[in-house]
């Protein structure tokens, strides 16, 4: 497998705490028109935390590990699913020359997938405190949307890592 998908010890599936984490702050920083984190907005700093100096503080934000609701999964991708692992795929790739036709690079690659459709269970923890006037879960909810409208992981310019989140606030 050239590019295998990340799994815990038990070969399921999960999407770390720190990808939702970076890829959401990258995106709202983009979105703000920091290219570095040394330049993020003061709310941004705030809700994700820092360690440049001098702005030194802590995550208000806790993003757990995304477990793969495997229950779900199971109902989902029944035994007549074609998969190459109890909870993967494999997709197979190459990359043609354009100008003589011929595969570049030795030929095929193989890339795992989680199948479009399965569901993984997330929780972010929000620390508000009495002190906070930025609006810290509508941000996080912008990035959220964010991220919908992009993909987390590699290869979303090929439609790999769509995510839809659906989430509700306790």
């Amino acid at each position: 497998m050239d590019s295998p998908v990340i799994k815990t010890p038990q070969g399921v599936p999960y999407i770390p705490g720190s990808s939702l984490k970076g890829k959401i702050r990258s995106l709202l920083g983009l979105k703000e028109g920091s290219l570095d984190v040394e330049k993020d907005s003061d709310l941004l700093i705030k809700m994700f935390g820092s360690s440049v100096k001098g702005k030194e503080t802590i995550s208000r934000l806790i993003f757990r590990d995304s477990m793969l609701d495997k229950t779900d999964f199971k109902k989902v991708f029944t035994e007549d699913a074609i998969l190459d692992t109890e909870f993967t795929e494999a997709k197979y790739e190459n990359t043609i020359n354009r100008k003589s036709g011929t595969t570049k690079y030795g030929g095929l690659r193989q890339i795992e997938r989680v199948p479009a459709g399965a569901k993984f269970d997330f929780e972010i923890i929000v620390n508000i405190f009495d002190t906070d006037t930025e609006d810290i879960i509508g941000k996080l909810k912008e990035g959220i949307k964010l991220l919908e409208s992009s993909y987390l992981g590699g290869s979303g310019s090929r439609g790999y890592g769509k995510v839809k989140i659906a989430y509700k606030i306790e």
